[in-house]
């Protein structure tokens, strides 16, 4: 039961995700801006670069509470912040109350990527889960097709090396809603993208269902629904993620929903720390 609150909170997006990946970003507007393409039905997977007027939220923190069968099972932090010629996102979830006592997570982890074309670059995951503790780096050699993950086991001091194949341009499980949120997000309109943490590439299928007002204790918003699930590798047919992004130009994630064989966790925004 306790590994519900591992950072594969988001679930279908990773054996290991982190859904620190919540953060909206901001674009001047709500229109297919830029040239974007959308696509009404299986386009191929693709990573898509933002368009020329594109802002990114730096130095925002979207602050969540996480939810489990009516229990407060934690919080997430997820940051956006400029670094040199790359973004940089950093993610955090710590587990708190009754599963705390059942699970202990506190777990960092941090990634870069591409601002211009939305390429993941590379991705450190330090996890403390339960009695077990690791450090995971990550980085993608596109020069050679590959994703190159070293881990090491914090408690037992073992290593392992493992490197897998990648296509041109993939995102990863942390960066990966801000790379969502990006796009026009418009009713009706699909997207297929690849997404890898290191072993198999993974295509996740997108769908924008329709327009909602949701409630959550940051205030109410009219929100976009998001519905997304992975439809290549291991995943596939194993876990839905349903997201809800303001439907202004913001596209910012106010809650999200994971259901999963052994049950449904809920992100709610609590609240935007500003610089």
């Amino acid at each position: 039961m306790g590994r519900f609150l591992t950072f594969k909170l988001t679930g279908i997006f990773t054996a290991a995700a982190c859904l620190a990946l919540f953060a909206g970003q901001s674009v001047q507007s709500q229109s297919n801006q830029g040239g974007l393409p959308t696509f009404s039905a299986a386009p191929a997977a693709q990573i898509l670069p933002p368009p020329p007027n594109y802002h990114f939220p730096d130095g925002q923190t979207y602050v969540y509470a996480v939810e489990w069968h009516m229990f407060t099972a934690g919080t997430a932090k997820v940051m956006l912040q400029a670094q040199g010629a790359e973004q940089h996102v950093t993610a955090t979830a710590v587990s708190s109350g009754f599963v705390n006592a059942l699970y202990k997570v506190n777990d960092h982890f941090e990634a870069s990527f591409d601002p211009h074309k939305f390429c993941s670059l590379r991705v450190s995951k330090h996890s403390e889960e339960g009695g077990r503790a690791r450090q995971v780096e990550l980085r993608f050699d596109y020069s050679r097709g590959k994703s190159v993950e070293d881990e090491k086991n914090l408690k037992t001091g073992e290593t392992k090396h493992v490197e897998n194949d990648v296509p041109g341009c993939v995102t990863d499980v942390v960066s990966g809603f801000y790379y969502l949120s990006s796009l026009p997000l418009q009713q009706g309109s699909s997207y297929v993208f690849p997404i890898n943490d290191g072993g198999k590439t993974t295509e996740v299928s997108v769908r924008v269902e329709g327009h909602e007002q949701v409630r959550v204790p940051a205030g109410t918003f009219q929100t976009l629904r998001v519905r997304a699930e992975p439809t290549s590798g291991a995943l596939k047919g194993k876990g839905t993620v349903w997201t809800w992004y303001t439907s202004d130009g913001n596209h910012m994630t106010v809650q999200m929903r994971s259901k999963l064989g052994w049950g449904t966790l809920l992100f709610r925004l609590l609240r935007v720390e500003k610089p």
